[in-house]
């Protein structure tokens, strides 16, 4: 049996295998509409989440299969004091796989401990959001062609962003990536990451002016300043703004580079660069069903 806590928990080579099921899966939906028959998701989302839960009842109910689970903490025995560990056990004897989202860092894999079906880390705090970036590196892979030989600027709220983390830890393992990393100063990267970087000699720079570096990027990154992980509600009002993606911005930009991001917008992305074809978010959020899909597959081992 095995889980998926981390992105590095596949090697490179069996990433490509998985990216080629969900390429298939997309071309060929037909192929898995009864793949899961008899199957239980189960999803415990101990924090609110819309694209990550619903692209996961997606997944399997396209897949045939069915879906259990809660979306708040509060409806479930968590509110009464029930442990993670005892949750997963219970769940274990409802479901065949579950997917588990938590505010603290570390929890699914405590769950993982515990379980005896195969537990997916939907994302855990600001620490891990592990299939975000595998639906981040189905995009890229996708749109761009390959997943070597690129800049990417990675732009906004680099310090809580979890989905900028797993992305970095995960484009690490490919060949010629340049990082751009576009924050104000109390949003920079976290200097684990960048002593990471220096370790291995890759290639980055940090800069906080967007404008300066569009022409660079074969990619562009953009996250959310995240209200839920601010201490102090001043600094969050103060820096919500700080980066606005607009059509004028894009006039700096490549003919074919990607926009990407891993949603809920707030205004960091004006709406009418939704009609830029190099906007590729929503397909991203696509990409999240199949990749997904192709996950609860592997998983299972039913693929």
């Amino acid at each position: 049996m095995r889980h998926l806590m981390s992105p590095l928990d596949f090697t490179t080579e069996e990433l490509s295998k998985l990216f080629d099921l969900a390429n298939d899966i997309e071309k060929n939906p037909g192929k898995y509409a009864h793949a899961c028959d008899g199957k239980i998701l189960a999803t415990c989302f101990y924090e609110p989440s819309t694209r990550t839960r619903l692209s996961f009842e997606s997944a399997m109910t396209r897949l045939g299969g069915s879906v259990i689970g809660f979306s708040d903490a509060n409806s479930s025995s968590a509110a009464k004091g029930e442990s993670v560990s005892d949750t997963i056990r219970v769940i274990s004897a409802y479901a065949d796989i579950c997917a588990m989202r938590h505010p603290k860092e570390g929890a699914p894999m405590v769950a993982a401990s515990r379980s005896l079906i195969p537990v997916i880390n939907a994302g855990d705090g600001g620490h891990q959001h592990p299939t975000q970036t595998l639906t981040d590196l189905l995009t890229i892979r996708s749109l761009h062609g390959d997943l070597n030989n690129f800049t990417i600027g990675l732009c906004g709220d680099l310090k809580f962003g979890r989905t900028v983390h797993s992305l970095i830890n995960a484009l690490v393992r490919y060949e010629n990536i340049k990082f751009v990393f576009i924050s104000p100063p109390e949003l920079r990267v976290p200097d684990y990451v960048t002593d990471m970087l220096d370790k291995k000699q890759i290639a980055y720079e940090e800069v906080i002016k967007l404008e300066e570096v569009m022409g660079d990027l074969d990619m562009l990154y953009m996250t959310r300043v995240q209200k839920e992980r601010f201490f102090n509600e001043e600094d969050y009002i103060r820096l919500k703004d700080f980066y606005i993606l607009t059509p004028e911005k894009m006039e700096l930009a490549k003919e074919n580079m990607l926009i990407l991001h891993p949603l809920p917008r707030v205004n960091e992305i004006s709406v009418e660069v939704d009609d830029d074809p190099r906007a590729a978010y929503f397909k991203q959020a696509q990409y999240g069903v199949y990749v997904r899909m192709a996950l609860i597959l592997t998983l299972l081992e039913l693929a």
